[in-house]
């Protein structure tokens, strides 16, 4: 899989802090995480209504909004699921809009435009 520089800086400031695993909790390997784990920890951070499955949603819009393959990085069958995950913003359009500015009005005017 392959990791933007983001996801490196993770990794890298996680390095050394335990001997084997990248992530661990009370110096144990976080194999998995539970419900209660995971409202304990939203808990701290102070956030309310989201759920772990969101992750996996906003990874899959931010993916689709930078124009990458989803089906192929997200390993879903279908494009029909890559749409289920994918909910776009309408924000990351406007630079394709912007880029089209002007075009018409640039045009020279033409004789069938002037009919």
């Amino acid at each position: 899989m392959p990791l933007n520089e983001d996801a490196l800086t993770v990794l890298c400031e996680r390095q050394g802090k335990h001997s084997d695993f990248v992530f661990t909790y009370g110096g144990k390997p976080v194999a998995r995480t539970t419900t209660k784990a995971w409202a304990a920890a939203l808990n701290r951070a102070g956030i309310q209504t989201f759920r772990w499955h969101d992750l996996r949603h906003t990874w899959a819009s931010w993916y689709a909004q930078s124009g990458t393959s989803l089906q192929e990085l997200g390993g879903w069958a279908s494009f029909d699921m890559v749409l289920r995950y994918a909910h776009l913003a309408g924000d990351h359009l406007k630079g394709a809009v912007q880029r089209i500015q002007g075009a018409i009005l640039a045009q020279p005017e033409t004789e069938t435009a002037r009919r």
